[in-house]
């Protein structure tokens, strides 16, 4: 299969694990050293919503620290008129605001997993992945009708190849374009009647009070999630054990162990915003069950599957279901994807 080449990046299993004594000892012993924090985010307005409730998490921890944020412009909110996997995909919406961990303009940074790549430059790790909101996708209809009921050859808008293949495999007579933007953008050409229906992360309504336009959440076996959708990763430096620290008070451990075997499965597929792939965990109790699927972009071609196993195993079976697909035709797909981009 043919590899991508990304920016030299180290894997998220270097997430902080640190005792609650330790953690609380560390936290109280460095307080001295740093008064003020800065939160790196995006200037969209989900972003900032994101962001200041992160914010307000870390002043819980360290009340005495004064955090602030600082917006930053990504490449990926410039360029909002050509799909992502024409233009470099996920790294364009955290690039510049690694270059400011790394450059020390920045402590820590709030992303949309979902936007973060598989590998993270040298020095950066995912220190802390708050608990999880609804990762299943959302339509909204102009007319309030669901999915199934929408008239045929009727127009979608969305931006994601995952979601224009699943949604062509449902149904062949649906026009798909290209829909880019932040959400109230998106929401905006809805409403001027650019498309009949588009397709959205659950999570960024809910987080935006936003709930009320949704038309239907689409069900899983309709529409997979995107890897690691409804989860914010909390980027910094791997030597900064202050922030370290601080974040690892505010880490959700299920949603930890549930990202990373999507995001196990998403690595081993080499798998960006230029191919159709998805994956889903669920965690109850200690047992761990991830689906998968790799699909052609026109969605004529899926394969998917389901791997079980316990919560440890969360890195292995992200990589055993990835496998399992590449066996049977997903590295077909993969190379004919990457031979046209």
């Amino acid at each position: 299969m043919p590899r991508i080449r990304p920016r030299k990046r180290q894997s998220i299993n270097k997430l902080a694990d640190h005792a609650g004594n330790e953690k609380s000892l560390n936290v109280s012993i460095q307080n001295s050293q740093r008064s003020t924090l800065v939160l790196g985010t995006r200037g969209s307005k989900l972003a900032l919503c994101q962001s200041e409730w992160f914010r307000s998490k870390v002043q819980e921890v360290v009340p005495e620290v004064r955090v602030v944020l600082k917006k930053i412009q990504t490449s990926g909110d410039k360029i909002v008129d050509v799909p992502l996997a024409k233009i470099g995909g996920k790294g364009l919406f955290v690039k510049e605001i690694e270059d400011a961990l790394l450059n020390g303009e920045i402590d820590f940074a709030v992303h949309s997993m979902k936007d973060v790549p598989a590998q993270l430059p040298e020095g950066l790790e995912i220190l802390c992945i708050p608990q999880r909101e609804d990762a299943r996708d959302a339509l909204i209809s102009r007319e309030g009708q669901s999915f199934q009921s929408l008239p045929f050859g009727a127009n979608i808008g969305t931006a994601s190849l995952r979601r224009q293949a699943q949604l062509l495999q449902a149904r062949p007579d649906l026009k798909i374009a290209m829909l880019r933007g932040n959400l109230d953008t998106r929401l905006r050409k809805l409403k001027e009647g650019q498309f009949d229906a588009i397709v959205l992360a659950a999570a960024g309504l809910h987080r935006l009070g936003w709930s009320q336009t949704v038309t239907e959440y689409l069900p899983l076996i309709l529409s997979l999630p995107a890897i690691g959708q409804g989860a914010l990763g909390i980027e910094g430096r791997t030597n900064d054990t202050f922030v370290r620290s601080v974040l690892s008070e505010l880490n959700h451990q299920a949603t930890h162990t549930t990202v990373t075997a999507e995001r196990a499965f998403m690595r081993r597929l080499e798998g960006g915003c230029q191919v159709p792939i998805a994956a889903h965990a669920v965690l109850s109790g200690e047992q761990l069950a991830l689906d998968g699927l790799v699909a052609s972009v026109d969605g004529k071609t899926i394969i998917r599957d389901r791997i079980e196993g316990t919560h440890q195993q969360a890195h292995s079976l992200g990589i055993q279901l990835a496998e399992r697909l590449l066996t049977r035709g997903g590295d077909k797909i993969l190379r004919d994807i990457y031979g046209s981009v």
